[in-house]
């Protein structure tokens, strides 16, 4: 069953029509140079960017679900977290229930899986970036929804905690759900099930990451030229 479908999304000067198909339980990574409409589109899937085409959840049109019921089967994480109010890190990760009725279930398990245990209390306006970015993972693990939303979730965090990102993402694939997220470094993207690539509002591959981040696909959209032997050497073009 396909969990996101796209057909004609595009925003205009930002965003050119795009078709898109996502199935159940991939890993699927949106990559691209700066300013080529990796969030654009990711927040035009999500609902969160008004955007022409057509965007559906589950094979409904997304206009047509309920808010309540789209907050249990979509979860959204944004590039950067920023927090004006002193709620806690326990409270901010518990709004992910919201939708399902405020019932703290899988609050504790996120805030260890994502070692914030002990800055449970902590005011999040009080954190660095990477911990906002965790406390933002957090909540999202815990919608427990069919499709997570994550915007650079890796840009903010330490090698330890964007491993442990990958490898959860990984494990909540595996249980079904889908997770569509954007990112910068090529050699994480090698570590998905299908890559996007976007350059200057375009969709222009879509597929295995193995086959799609050719050497020539990335002199051309990143300017790099790849040798690939132990691992990835990456060199100005």
């Amino acid at each position: 069953m396909s969990v996101l479908q796209l057909k004609n999304v595009a925003v205009p000067s930002r965003l050119n029509p795009v078709d898109l198909e996502l199935p159940e339980g991939q890993l699927v990574g949106l990559v691209g140079p700066n300013g080529s409409g990796k969030s654009t589109l990711l927040m035009s899937a999500a609902g969160l960017l008004p955007a022409q085409g057509e965007v559906k959840w589950g094979g409904r049109e997304l206009g047509e679900i309920p808010i309540m019921e789209r907050g249990r089967f979509a979860a959204w994480v944004p590039q950067e977290a920023q927090f004006s109010f002193g709620f806690s890190v326990a409270s901010v990760v518990g709004q992910g229930r919201f939708a399902h009725g405020d019932d703290g279930l899988g609050v504790a398990e996120a805030l260890a899986r994502f070692d914030l245990g002990k800055l449970a209390d902590r005011p999040v306006n009080q954190l660095s970036g990477g911990e906002r970015q965790r406390v933002m993972l957090a909540r999202s693990l815990v919608v427990a929804p069919n499709i997570y939303f994550w915007d650079e979730p890796l840009a903010a965090l330490d090698v330890k905690h964007a491993l442990q990102v990958l490898e959860l993402a990984r494990e909540l694939t595996q249980a079904g759900a889908t997770v569509l997220m954007s990112l910068h470094d090529l050699r994480l993207a090698m570590c998905l099930d299908r890559a996007i690539v976007l350059d200057g509002g375009n969709l222009c591959a879509d597929g295995d990451p193995e086959t799609v981040l050719s050497n020539e696909l990335l002199q051309s959209v990143f300017g790099v030229k790849v040798e690939k032997t132990d691992g990835w050497n990456l060199h100005l073009t």
